[in-house]
């Protein structure tokens, strides 16, 4: 009985150590949120399966970029995964006037990302009635979603 339970244990600790690292393993798959900006990036850069809130008539896409005081959004167009901890983007705005290329890193020592601009044009919002240019180096932290505020 008791090698039973040791051995039901081991199985246990086997199968979490094992979950944990399915997990980590898909960095790309999150929501997360700059709270300075009030801007949030949904991706899913595996499965290109993300559904822009309000703008289902762009369908799936790898991800996209949105704030809490602008409705516009920015959508992922392609990705391309460089490294365990580095994806290559595409973005463009909702109206297709503007796009640009970017870097999401993924750092897992402070679990939070960065989204570098590399390229094009400038990621803006409207906050009061007035352009907010994006800097071009963002750090972004995984945050649950509230689907409540958007």
């Amino acid at each position: 009985m008791r090698r039973f339970l040791i051995l039901l244990l081991m199985l246990a600790s086997v199968l979490i150590g094992t979950a944990q690292n399915v997990k980590s393993e898909k960095v790309f798959h999150t929501y997360i949120y700059n709270d300075e900006y009030k801007v949030y990036m949904d991706v899913n850069l595996y499965d290109a399966n993300i559904s822009v809130p309000g703008q289902d008539v762009f369908g799936m896409v790898p991800g996209f970029f949105g704030a809490l005081r602008d409705s516009r959004k920015w959508l992922v167009t392609d990705a391309k995964i460089v490294g365990k901890n580095k994806a290559e983007l595409e973005i463009i705005n909702d109206y297709g006037s503007e796009d640009l290329t970017a870097t999401l890193t993924y750092n897992p020592k402070d679990n939070t990302y960065v989204l570098k601009q590399t390229g094009g044009s400038r990621l803006k919002i409207v906050v009061n009635r007035k352009w907010l240019k994006i800097p071009t180096e963002i750090v972004l932290v995984p945050h649950e979603r509230m689907p409540d505020l958007w």
